[in-house]
């Protein structure tokens, strides 16, 4: 089902142009217009869920078994050996479009682009108790 005000929806609905890559009945493979590097694919759900939470659970895993083949001929057409996979899911995660959407950025060296991981630790006692809180979320 579309969103009347998504912008992917209006190009999966061929209201926006886009230039399609791949397609199948669920999925759709686009070069995505603001690219991090040439090659950038967006890949997306036709049907519209925000989140990926949101997402069918056989439309998602159809969806996932396309980016191995899509990342191997962006890596081709690249001539890169490296690429990220993104998969953001609400705005304060950076997720610009609210429609669930992978990004595959391939990657060169000294591309600039970077990518900031800024690792920490938990207080003693801290992860068991996250651990325990998940376990119960997912009873």
């Amino acid at each position: 089902m579309a969103a009347p005000n998504c912008v992917f929806c209006k190009i999966v609905a061929g209201k926006i142009p886009c230039l399609r890559v791949y397609e199948d009945p669920s999925v759709l493979a686009f070069l995505d217009i603001g690219p991090l590097a040439e090659g950038h694919l967006l890949v997306i759900p036709k049907d519209h869920a925000e989140r990926l939470e949101d997402m069918p659970t056989d439309i998602l895993a159809h969806l996932v078994r396309q980016l191995p083949p899509l990342a191997r001929a962006v890596l081709k057409v690249t001539a890169t050996d490296s690429y990220n996979l993104l998969q953001n899911n609400g705005k304060t995660s950076g997720q610009e479009v609210p429609h669930v959407h992978f990004h595959i950025i391939p990657r060169k060296a000294a591309d600039g682009l970077g990518y900031r991981w800024l690792a920490s630790s938990y207080p003693a006692g801290r992860g068991e108790e996250i651990r325990r809180q998940l376990v119960a979320a997912l009873a």
